[in-house]
């Protein structure tokens, strides 16, 4: 008698988790894209733009931990079906806002429902992907947030040109509850809950993941998550890629037509491209990560080669693309360096799962906080060094931040060392 093949449905979970990332980044990228015209019909300044793009940022950063608390004590299919219904509702009455200061109100409160998306996701992840699936699991997720991302400037460009900037906001948000619908039927919080897994996939799962699994509801052992230095330095790390990441995402559109001279349509084509390259890099590193890790047994390199070359990368790529003189030239070394940032990624969402174990959600929630108030910080502070010191001082300051997190991975972060929760 044969044995009976596992299922696969952690593959079509991972699937909705890819596509939540995917609408995640859509939606936070329409405002960046539709920010020349917005800024125009309101006469915001620079300066003004940029806190309206803190103002989501912030919120996000400061509601990491409450949005991976959440996700730990009622579980990822409730809790993320309710804040992706949160945070559609406020994409889509973005359109709604009728002055920078009520703009600012809505895009903190789509913050604080896009703030838990991550973390929670890690959580949903944690019971159903094996570990030598995880650096891919991470990489392939952030793949879809990053091809979302590439996808929606030309979307929001041709719905801006046809109808107006609010009709893309409300086409964006109808996408975000479709899917929370679907999450809903076909998710559960665990292998065993879920009657299209066989016991073949389960017992696999369970076997490659021994070790004590936490009951939803149970409470999380925050003392001894945030007295563990591993995490701190690797939330150092993630404050680096953010803030550098932020940059890209928030204000590489109007950098392209401002500074660089592109209409609106070439902006939309041109400023696809490094997010194209940043889908490619987060598959590459995810990959490379855990085959590294399945030839070697060797978490921590497997973890810190790929992540430290991927910083290293970005950090050289950066000061060609600003330097140049030639605006293709510097669209294809800010390619470049994009696809380097974006290697590290995937292994550093990996991590949480691999120090974390079932409070992978809380643990992550911590890193992407601290990543986020970089990336909070980012959008407001290059408007001012902008209206400082021009358009080149600000990407400097991001490639030195890429050094710095080379320097972390390589000196300071260890994927080996677990947190012990009990």
């Amino acid at each position: 008698m044969q044995p009976v093949r596992p299922t696969r449905v952690r593959y079509v979970v991972l699937a909705f988790t890819v596509a939540v990332y995917m609408i995640t980044y859509m939606d936070r990228v329409v405002i960046s894209n539709a920010a020349p015209v917005i800024q125009k019909e309101f006469a915001f300044s620079l300066v003004t733009m940029g806190w309206i793009l803190s103002s989501f940022r912030w919120a996000y950063a400061l509601f990491q931990i409450p949005g991976g608390w959440l996700g730990d004590r009622i579980g990822p299919r409730r809790a993320l079906a309710l804040i992706v219904i949160w945070w559609s509702a406020f994409t889509s009455l973005t359109a709604l806002a009728w002055s920078a200061a009520s703009m600012i109100v809505v895009r903190f409160l789509f913050g604080i429902g896009e703030a838990g998306a991550f973390p929670i996701a890690t959580r949903s992840l944690s019971r159903w992907m094996l570990p030598g699936e995880r650096g891919f699991a991470q990489g392939i997720t952030h793949a879809g947030s990053r091809l979302g991302a590439a996808m929606t400037p030309p979307l929001v460009v041709w719905i801006v040109t046809r109808y107006n900037w609010r009709a893309a906001f409300v086409t964006f948000g109808v996408t975000g509850v479709l899917w929370a619908v679907a999450w809903l039927f076909y998710y559960r919080d665990a292998p065993d809950e879920h009657a299209g897994s066989n016991l073949a996939e389960r017992d696999l799962i369970r076997s490659a993941t021994a070790g004590a699994q936490r009951r939803v509801g149970a409470a999380v052992p925050w003392r001894r998550i945030l007295s563990n230095s591993g995490l701190w330095y690797l939330a150092a790390m993630y404050f680096c890629y953010n803030y550098c990441l932020s940059t890209y995402l928030d204000w590489f559109p109007t950098y392209l037509h401002q500074h660089r001279g592109y209409d609106l349509k070439q902006m939309g084509f041109y400023a696809s491209l490094p997010l194209l390259a940043g889908t490619v890099g987060d598959l590459a590193g995810g990959w490379l990560s855990d085959a590294l890790l399945r030839r070697t047994s060797n978490v921590k390199r497997s973890r810190r080669v790929v992540a430290v070359a991927g910083f290293l990368l970005a950090a050289a790529g950066i000061v060609p693309a600003t330097l140049t003189t030639d605006p293709q030239t510097s669209v294809i070394w800010s390619c470049i360096a994009f696809f380097g940032l974006e290697i590290t990624v995937g292994v550093s969402w990996a991590i949480p799962l691999d120090i974390g174990g079932d409070c992978a959600g809380s643990v992550s929630s911590v890193m992407n906080m601290c990543g986020n108030i970089g990336g909070a910080i980012s959008p407001a502070a290059l408007a001012y060094l902008v209206r400082a010191y021009g358009w080149n001082v600000p990407f400097l300051v991001a490639s030195s931040l890429c050094a710095v997190g080379a320097a972390l991975y390589y000196t300071k972060i260890d994927a080996s060392r677990r947190i012990e929760l009990a």
